[in-house]
């Protein structure tokens, strides 16, 4: 039977090429978005550089640098083929945010202040599976320099603690043995269902420690699973945070379909889109698009699972708009060709809160035009 998927194919799909759009401007577009963010006037930018080594993702609206952004900057920096940015923000990464000892060793602290001082020591998942899966990709770019740029032994370090951290009895792991799913903190009983990436965990088990590799694939297998419970039969929506059984956590609001929740889409698409992980995500990626298909982004809000618009207004709705267009690399509904060309005719949000938005924005930009890709070993 041939295996379809990106990773079997070494083919990318460029949907807005598919739907009309000339190569040419397509590429500039994705030049040009990448030159905004990261060099662009301070109404748009969300790189700072630091001195001549180092530099850091500024969460614009809370003043913030976060796991999160440093690790989406990263990954935007490899698939671009940019070095001197890549190494510049793990530099900065290791210095202030990595703990080198204690009952956090070898994770990171989430959240500090662009100076470097922390704002908070525990860690955030999705952070360190972002750090291991970009650093994979520049080691298979670019090759592996001294440390710290000595990639490959810094991303299978990343896995070994997500796993193995408690062991020794200090510590908790970042994903539960029990169901090979990831934690929304290491020391948490639920799960943020946006945090599952089985195609990123499809990977580790080929490039991770050789010992760890049955865990990762088991985790993908048990990620793709668990998405179709955490998912709304009808609706498609997920909430920001979930029990393991797929309900959603009541907690202040995160039950509901809100910021985090965005990310799934995207992260359902590309999954589909490298392996086709499951038939399921087309049925998934048609039911969000057409939940949104009506709805203007101006006007989006925060919903209940089920669709029942809430009144708190979205706080990002760009960056909602730009994950329902990822969808559209799995979706079959005839609503792609209208997000693909929402999205196109969208610009970059500028202002306080344009971090998140702008991270998913440039997330689907890559993903719609074939450059979100996986980066395989220089020796094959």
């Amino acid at each position: 039977m041939k295996k379809e998927g990106a990773f079997y194919t070494g083919e990318y799909r460029n949907v807005f090429k598919e739907y009309g759009y000339q190569e040419h401007e397509i590429f500039r577009k994705v030049e040009n978005t990448w030159n905004d963010l990261f060099y662009g006037d301070e109404n748009t930018k969300i790189y700072y550089p630091v001195g001549s080594e180092e530099a850091y993702i500024l969460d614009t609206g809370n003043l913030d640098v976060r796991t999160e952004g440093m690790s989406y900057g990263m990954m935007m920096c490899v698939q671009m083929d940019k070095k001197e940015e890549f190494d510049r923000i793990w530099t900065w990464t290791k210095k202030y945010m990595w703990h080198s000892d204690g009952k956090y060793s070898g994770y990171f602290a989430w959240s500090a202040n662009p100076d470097g001082s922390r704002r908070a020591q525990g860690p955030a998942p999705d952070g360190e599976e972002y750090f291991a899966m970009a650093l994979f990709f520049a080691s298979h770019r670019w090759g592996d320099g001294p440390e710290p740029y000595n990639y490959s032994r810094q991303a299978k370090e990343i896995l070994k603690v997500c796993i193995h951290k408690g062991e020794d009895g200090i510590g908790d792991p970042m994903c539960n043995h029990d169901n090979k799913l990831i934690k929304f903190t290491p020391e948490s009983t639920f799960t943020d269902p946006s945090y599952h990436l089985p195609h990123f965990y499809e990977l580790f088990a080929l490039w991770g420690e050789p010992e760890d590799k049955q865990f990762w694939l088991e985790a993908a297998a048990a990620s793709r699973e668990y998405l179709k419970k955490a998912c709304h039969p009808i609706t498609g929506l997920a909430p920001e945070y979930a029990n393991y059984d797929g309900s959603p956590y009541v907690c202040n609001g995160h039950e509901h379909f809100y910021s985090d929740s965005y990310r799934v889409a995207g992260n359902i698409a590309l999954d589909y889109e490298w392996f086709r992980g499951d038939e399921w995500e087309r049925e998934e990626a048609n039911k969000i698009q057409k939940f949104f298909v009506d709805k203007n982004p101006s006007d989006y809000s925060m919903y209940t699972i089920d669709g029942i618009e809430l009144e708190q207004k979205a706080l990002h709705p760009i960056g909602l708009l730009a994950m329902n267009a990822m969808a559209s690399l799995a979706a079959t509904d005839p609503n792609v060709k209208t997000y693909i060309d929402m999205f196109w005719n969208m610009p970059l949000r500028t202002g306080i809160r344009r971090y998140y938005d702008n991270c998913l924005y440039f997330f689907s930009l890559l993903a719609l035009s074939g450059k979100y890709r996986i980066w395989f070993p220089i020796h094959g």
